[in-house]
């Protein structure tokens, strides 16, 4: 396992969600509720926008969690491996999203 390769593919993804998260700052900003200047359905709209950027970064935040995860993992010696039954995992699973932690079988399980 070329644990350079996977901490420099990890630490690429940790970059792209950190620029993905400063671009979407302001959506999560509070919507004022002057109604004066915005119509009802206008803030609707805004509040919603607001509700699913929130989602979104609740989302981001949970795959950073799981991005360090793995670079801890890889740092002892333990990434690739599967957490339930130990047996490696397979490289095609890895490639396709490299902080998950169990192999298929166990996934299914």
């Amino acid at each position: 396992m070329d644990a350079e390769y996977w901490q420099t593919k990890l630490n690429l993804m940790k970059t792209e969600l950190l620029s993905l998260e400063a671009n979407s700052f302001d959506s999560r900003e509070a919507v004022e509720l002057d109604q004066t200047k915005v119509g009802r359905l206008s803030r609707m709209d805004a509040l919603q926008g607001q509700a699913m950027s929130n989602a979104v970064g609740a989302r981001r935040r949970q795959a950073f969690m799981r991005i360090d995860a793995a670079l801890a993992r890889l740092k002892e010696g333990e990434f690739g491996y599967c957490l339930v039954c130990g047996d490696d995992m397979a490289i095609k699973r890895l490639e396709l999203d490299p902080t998950l932690v169990t192999c298929q079988g166990c996934s299914k399980a």
